[in-house]
């Protein structure tokens, strides 16, 4: 079953090394910019369908953007997105399937982490962790399960009428 999974931000170890390796390969992670948001969208939309790409589109109405993009040959590869499910709510985070196992994901959660470090959070939240990917939260930023917490802030979403 999902959970919402806690972080403290105050723990958090840079990892610059990361960002250097990943340049190093060509791919660069950057804060979007307010004229990236429909390349970047419909990005989400195409490869990892329209609930994350709703939110990814909230990201880009906050200033500044709380959306990070992994970017090769000035393409979007993968994302993350702050504060656009809830505040303080760390999610969605994807990375195109070919350019996975390379670092990418761990750089776009740690770019948003430190920036919500940077805007004056003390924990934060990964909303909606599913079994399958707690693992990666718990191992690289220490994440840990908050119990009973899903569904939690989504508990009261709006159903579509069929």
């Amino acid at each position: 079953m999902p959970a919402d999974m806690l972080v403290k931000l105050y723990d958090l170890k840079e990892k610059r090394e990361l960002y250097e390796n990943l340049k190093k390969q060509g791919i660069s992670i950057k804060r979007a910019m307010p004229a990236d948001e429909s390349r970047v969208v419909q990005f989400v939309k195409n490869n990892f369908g329209g609930g994350w790409a709703h939110d990814c589109s909230y990201a880009f109405s906050n200033h500044p953007v709380s959306c990070y993009v992994a970017v090769r040959e000035k393409k979007p590869i993968g994302f993350a997105c702050y504060d656009s499910a809830a505040k303080n709510f760390l999610t969605p985070v994807g990375v195109y399937e070919k350019f996975r196992g390379m670092g990418i994901g761990e750089a776009l959660l740690r770019a948003c982490l430190e920036a919500m470090r940077g805007e004056g959070y003390g924990y934060a939240v990964v909303g909606w962790v599913e079994d399958n990917t707690a693992g990666f939260f718990e191992n690289t930023v220490g994440a840990a399960a908050i119990a009973g917490s899903f569904p939690g802030v989504y508990r009261n979403l709006i159903a579509v009428e069929e």
